[in-house]
């Protein structure tokens, strides 16, 4: 396990325990009628169990030594237990699983997503952004899963897809932008931080404020991400790569199979190739689906891309 852990690149899997994160408007909500939702929030927890572990030992076998887990409502925080919905796993249950992560030789990374978009798992506090109280419970949660995963290497804070246009659908939307943005993100990595833990995020925000990224604390590992075939440096998602390569930032870059089974491993021939070594942490695959038996075959492919990526990478292709 140790030396697996060693190794120089991570090779990471995201993985859901919680899934309310798509939108605010679902059957649980009484919305209106007719009013539907592709990825509806639940008062329930989202996760098979034998698929959670099916899914960490063949990743562990392929080759992988990360995992990302998506929290959200999937736990029962001791500091606020009304974020939890039925099913929601113990702060003691997490661990004991956690300890079995690390026994297959698996690195395992928290992550809470606190973008306004993909922040429902918050309950109503994602109503009250930017308040008293909401600084509050996010410092509790952040403190309290440190806590749970005795002090990991990273915490992923998410921070993606904050805009007018990803919340149109939505029956509350709420936006920080310019000053508040940056605010808060300083506020959530210095939570991060102060307990000897490294903040990571998703750096979609440079795609439309490449003037404003000099502001990112270097300290803060950057997960750029594209989901498909054709990696031009004229596409404003490709180029994010080359921007944080020429501003120092270390990156974590993003493939998926949400749009693309080949995505992953052109993302890694083309990081490969354009991010230096010493700023080249590793790669991140995300198949943003459930950890549910219906997305089994989805994930089982994944997994082999990750496997597939890191052939590639060592053969120098």
């Amino acid at each position: 396990m140790k030396k697996n852990l060693e190794k120089k690149l991570h090779w990471g899997y995201l993985l859901h325990l919680g899934y309310n994160m798509w939108s605010d408007r679902g059957p649980d909500n009484a919305l209106p009628e007719g009013v539907k939702s592709k990825y509806p929030p639940r008062s329930y927890l989202r996760c098979d169990k034998k698929l959670w572990d099916e899914i960490l030992v063949r990743f562990a076998k392929a080759g992988g030594n990360m995992v990302v887990i998506d929290l959200g409502e999937g736990v029962k925080y001791e500091s606020h237990p009304e974020l939890a919905v039925r099913g929601s796993w113990s702060p003691s249950f997490l661990k004991k699983e956690l300890a079995k992560i690390r026994k297959i030789g698996l690195e395992p990374i928290p992550k809470l997503n606190f973008s306004t978009t993909h922040d429902f798992w918050l309950g109503k506090y994602s109503r009250m952004v930017s308040t008293d109280i909401y600084y509050g419970v996010c410092r509790d949660l952040i403190e309290e899963v440190i806590n749970i995963f005795d002090k990991p290497r990273y915490f992923h804070l998410g921070m993606d897809e904050e805009t007018a246009g990803h919340q149109w659908k939505f029956l509350f939307a709420c936006m920080r932008q310019h000053e508040l943005w940056w605010h808060d993100l300083y506020f959530f990595v210095n939570q991060v931080e102060k307990r000897n833990v490294r903040a990571w995020i998703w750096s979609d925000y440079i795609w439309h404020h490449p003037e404003e990224y000099h502001k990112m604390p270097k300290s803060v590992v950057q997960s750029n991400w594209y989901y498909g075939k054709v990696f031009n440096k004229k596409l404003v998602y490709v180029r994010a790569y080359h921007e944080l390569e020429k501003m120092g930032y270390d990156q974590i870059p993003t493939g998926s199979t949400w749009e693309s089974l080949e995505n992953f491993t052109m993302t890694v021939k083309y990081c490969k190739k354009h991010i230096s070594p010493e700023r080249l942490l590793g790669f991140l695959q995300t198949p943003w689906r459930a950890t549910l038996k219906y997305w089994r075959k989805t994930h089982i492919a994944a997994i082999e891309e990750v496997k597939k990526g890191i052939k590639i990478f060592e053969k120098g292709e």
